[in-house]
């Protein structure tokens, strides 16, 4: 097969998967949405002014994981941003999107719903400490850190994950300009990368995801998390119930620590490109909670 004609398939693949979302999102009624491509039904917003929604993708993926879950949060009238997440390290990629919440003018005054995949999750846990402006905290297959927890501290609680064991069976190292001494980014083995992150998906998408990896500077692994937003924030959680990067257990021991709202779906942990509908659908559930 060409990659011409792989890269057709994957792009029709996506753009199917966005009608049936589309179509899903005005159908339904409000009842509970599990299927892949339903999502929220229309919401009149009764006062106040519409949330903005930011969504910040994980380690070894970019915004563009967003893009069904965006064409949904437009088609219901949100006015959606997902800034880059530099995988530096989680003190200054919190730092780098905490700065984007206040310091943008575009975003001044507007309530927020702060969205985070993955690793992700850990950084808006950072990032909305001291944002006012952040009403609810949405985590999508994501790590929901405590103060002074790391990620590879909540990874080793769980010896399920499939990124865990050896690093040299997991990890492609390579060096990187400017970081500390002996920093290596991380990239996932291709061989790992389909069965363990994209699991579920299909092989021509999940070999595309696995192309355009961005990695994740090995250091951030290790670094502990300072104060949580979500102490004082409300918060929603997605659980992919087959996610074997961050086991079904420990999202769910995280989640119910934090008091977030639970939605389980049946996906791996992609669950923002395999279930986009119902992920779209928590969303609109935190910005309906924040009205």
């Amino acid at each position: 097969m060409s990659l011409s004609w792989a890269s057709r398939r994957v792009r029709l693949s996506l753009m199917a998967t966005l009608a049936l979302a589309v179509s899903g999102l005005l159908a339904v009624t409000g009842q509970a949405a599990t299927a892949r491509g339903t999502g929220p039904a229309a919401y009149q917003w009764t006062a106040g002014t519409k949330p903005v929604i930011v969504l910040e993708h994980g380690a070894w993926a970019d915004a563009s994981s967003w893009d069904v879950v965006i064409a949904i949060l437009h088609q219901e009238g949100f006015t959606v941003y997902a800034p880059p997440n530099p995988l530096r390290g989680l003190p200054s990629d919190s730092a780098y999107l905490h700065d984007f919440l206040t310091e943008n003018a575009a975003l001044a005054g507007k309530p927020v719903v702060l969205v985070g995949h993955s690793y992700g999750g850990a950084v808006i846990s950072d990032a909305a400490v001291g944002d006012s402006e952040v009403k609810a905290l949405v985590y999508v297959d994501a790590f929901i850190p405590a103060p002074g927890e790391s990620i590879q501290h909540l990874l080793a609680a769980d010896t399920r994950s499939c990124i865990g064991g050896s690093p040299a069976d997991v990890f492609n190292p390579v060096p990187y300009p400017g970081g500390p001494s002996g920093d290596v980014d991380l990239y996932l083995l291709p061989g790992k990368f389909p069965g363990c992150f994209a699991s579920g998906l299909p092989a021509g998408e999940a070999a595309i995801l696995a192309a355009t990896q961005r990695p994740l500077a090995a250091s951030a692994a290790g670094e502990p998390s300072g104060p949580v937003a979500w102490t004082t924030i409300p918060s929603w959680a997605v659980i992919g119930t087959a996610d074997q990067v961050i086991p079904a257990a420990e999202l769910l021991f995280m989640a119910k620590r934090a008091g977030a709202h639970i939605t389980e779906v049946n996906a791996g942990h992609l669950s923002l490109i395999s279930a986009p509908g119902a992920v779209a659908r928590v969303i609109v559930q935190a910005a309906r909670a924040a009205d």
